[in-house]
């Protein structure tokens, strides 16, 4: 068993910066990173993964910045298995009270192909990675990537290299969500009966959401003896996510009667971070997601509503309160003042300053002259405004005509950089028409890969979300707002995600971006 074995802990190891910033469109800003890294370290994960440092120049910053400022979590870079990114990493992460290295490589059939590398090789770039690292920072993290689609004879024979070499965390990947919990549990455990020196370390499990078990799996691997999760806020990471921190958290709150482990994890303070994330990801969570999802503590049908008047264990296994979220409602209109709003905030798990509330005050203003209601989701859309990335472009003011008698038109005026720019299209609808008139004050060859529209709350008066995705030269960035003109909410969605493209390639000027980074550097 591993050295945790005799005690009812489980490390949270969150790769939030790192893998959740992989997904398409989800980079973050510097100041962003640092922000959610101290919420993270506030809320109790162990360990925050923190980035790739040898990515980029601005990752190399961010993990050095989050390295220096963390008061209590083990900051970790991430490696591949060779010397420069090691150096590199231990670097970055030199200035944190407790600096962790974590090294990987491929050791499935598929990804020992990429480097063309053979057992024996692979073995000795292992040995000597590890070794590298070790003699870099204390603590070193090991893993095998795809290790579930690993043969098991060569995955017992290098996961023995690294711990000989000193590695202390070996991290089991299920890097393409290939796995079932059975195999998960039965996986870890009998590694840590095969393995020498296996007793001596910790083993963690790191799952990809893909058939959906991510959560399962990660539980399950504990179960058969790992204690380490790696997961990431709301599940965000490559293609479907990995395991969500909130879901393997709260599962072992609400059931620790069959999984009897605990964590250090803040949970009430579990809402705030989710929302956040979503903000300066654009990754929307959607309504019906585990714990985090606007529907998780909603109740609309009538038999439900009556059980939960009668009794809220009767339908809700937790409390809203356990998460961040007050049970009560308070009724926000046009003649609610600042303490009401304040108070709503703080019931939504959002906390904010003295100069963002005035400014959420406007705007909560405007919008509740507009509704003869406010609702909860329509306060999330308003944070949602105002918390865009840096404003290089921003909007001053849009007519938009449209009917059936011809093209619609739109005039726009806006600032670049501080200086006032106008213009007017034509366009095959009124959205079509304000894109234009956007791309001829801001010339780009950015390409729309997604355009969607959702109403926050109903009524013809409702408010709509509009989520847009850009694509220039493989750089993938988001933009959201809210309004309730669709088209007023898509001018605004449209022009965060080029202020995203425009911090996005001042971070590649920086240094090489991830996508340019070849498998062949690990030969």
């Amino acid at each position: 068993m591993t050295p945790a074995s005799d005690t009812d802990r489980v490390w949270i190891f969150d790769t939030t910066l790192r893998d959740g910033e992989q997904s398409p469109g989800a980079t973050m800003t510097h100041d962003e990173k640092l922000e959610i890294a101290e919420l993270l370290d506030d809320m109790g994960v162990d360990i925050i993964e923190a980035g790739f440092p040898i990515a980029s120049e601005g990752d190399f910053r961010a993990v050095s910045e989050i390295a220096e400022r963390s008061k209590n979590a083990r900051i970790c870079g991430l490696a591949r298995a060779n010397f420069k990114d090691i150096d590199r990493c231990a670097e970055a992460v030199r200035k944190a009270a407790q600096p962790r290295i974590h090294t990987f490589i491929g050791t499935s059939p598929l990804h020992r192909a990429i480097p063309n590398l053979s057992m024996d090789e692979m073995a000795d770039k292992i040995h000597e990675t590890v070794t590298h690292a070790r003699n870099l920072v204390d603590n070193v993290q090991w893993s095998p990537m795809d290790a579930t689609r690993t043969e098991w004879d060569y995955l017992c024979r290098v996961v023995e290299i690294a711990i000989k070499a000193g590695a202390s965390t070996i991290n089991i990947p299920d890097t393409v969500g290939y796995t079932a919990p059975e195999e998960s549990a039965d996986l870890i455990k009998r590694l840590i009966a095969t393995v020498p020196g296996a007793d001596e370390v910790i083993f963690a499990t790191h799952c990809h959401n893909d058939l959906g078990m991510a959560t399962a799996n990660s539980l399950a691997a504990v179960a058969g003896g790992a204690r380490q999760i790696e997961c990431t806020i709301n599940g965000l990471g490559e293609r479907a996510g990995n395991t969500a921190l909130e879901e393997v958290v709260m599962a072992l709150k609400v059931r620790n009667d069959i999984m009897p482990w605990r964590t250090n994890i803040d949970t009430k303070k579990i809402m705030h971070i989710s929302r956040r994330v979503s903000t300066v990801s654009g990754f929307t969570v959607q309504p019906n997601k585990a714990i985090v999802g606007k529907n998780a503590f909603a109740h609309e049908s009538g038999i439900h509503q009556d059980g939960m008047l009668k009794n809220k264990e009767t339908f809700e296994i937790m409390r809203p309160e356990d998460v961040g979220i007050a049970g009560t409602a308070l009724p926000l209109g046009k003649h609610s003042g600042r303490a009401a709003l304040r108070d709503k905030l703080d019931q939504l798990g959002f906390e904010i300053g003295d100069n963002q509330l005035k400014d959420l005050f406007v705007r909560f203003k405007e919008l509740a002259d507009r509704k003869k209601e406010v609702f909860d989701d329509d306060i999330i859309a308003l944070m949602r405004v105002g918390e865009d990335a840096d404003d290089h472009l921003q909007l001053v003011s849009m007519k938009v005509m449209c009917g059936t008698g011809g093209q619609a038109e739109a005039t726009l005026e806006m600032e670049v950089d501080g200086k006032d720019a106008s213009a007017a299209e034509n366009g095959d609808g009124p959205v079509d028409a304000t894109f234009k008139a956007i791309r001829k004050i801001y010339p780009n060859t950015a390409r729309l890969q997604l355009y969607q529209v959702h109403a926050v709350t109903a009524g013809t008066d409702a408010q709509a979300t509009v989520s847009v995705r850009l694509e220039e030269e493989g750089i993938i960035t988001t933009g959201e707002s809210a309004d309730t003109d669709t088209v007023v909410a898509s001018a605004r969605a449209y022009i965060n995600a080029l202020n995203r493209m425009i911090i996005r390639r001042g971070k590649v000027g920086e240094g090489a971006d991830t996508r340019e980074i070849s498998y062949k550097d690990l030969a």
